[in-house]
């Protein structure tokens, strides 16, 4: 009898812990999603003189980096080549490296020169971060010329797709 009610108490805390799993509460709900306008980007505590709201043609690709991510980095050197062979897209490139040394080093060697880069140096306790819902492995955003969130975590291919539509 015992062993049948240890058995038993054993698979109610089991089923607990699933349900748990899967309750509403313990799914992050991302802030900002496809079709909301992107907020204003404050960088070191600043408004940036950034329009990413412009009335221009074409897409603004907003995309968060950092030196120390490969992944990141990479992406975002993949993107800013393809926006550079177009000229339907303005990239805006921010990093998150705690110095501007090793940023302007970055910036360099990956060929972003001709790409509107700016660094963070406050990274995750920053507001941009809290603003744009930043994790780790960062993300980018393809704004349309109003404003509005076309797309999220575009890869190049998909971004190159876009430009042909």
């Amino acid at each position: 009898m015992t062993k049948n009610v240890k058995w038993f108490f054993v698979v109610l805390v089991f089923s607990s812990l699933i349900s748990l799993a899967f309750s509403k509460e313990n799914v992050h709900a991302e802030k900002l999603q496809e079709g909301d306008k992107i907020p204003a980007l404050v960088l070191c505590d600043t408004v940036q003189p950034l329009d990413l709201h412009s009335a221009r043609e074409g897409y603004t690709l907003l995309s968060f980096w950092a030196s120390y991510d490969a992944v990141s980095r990479q992406n975002n050197a993949a993107l800013a080549h393809l926006a550079g062979e177009t000229g339907q897209v303005e990239m805006l490139s921010v990093s998150f490296d705690r110095y501007a040394s090793v940023f302007h080093a970055t910036v360099e060697q990956d060929g972003l020169e001709d790409v509107r880069c700016f660094v963070e140096t406050n990274g995750s306790d920053s507001e941009a971060f809290r603003a744009f819902d930043l994790k780790q492995g960062f993300t980018n955003y393809l704004v349309d010329s109003k404003g509005v969130i076309v797309a999220k975590n575009v890869t190049p291919a998909e971004l190159a797709s876009y430009l042909k539509k």
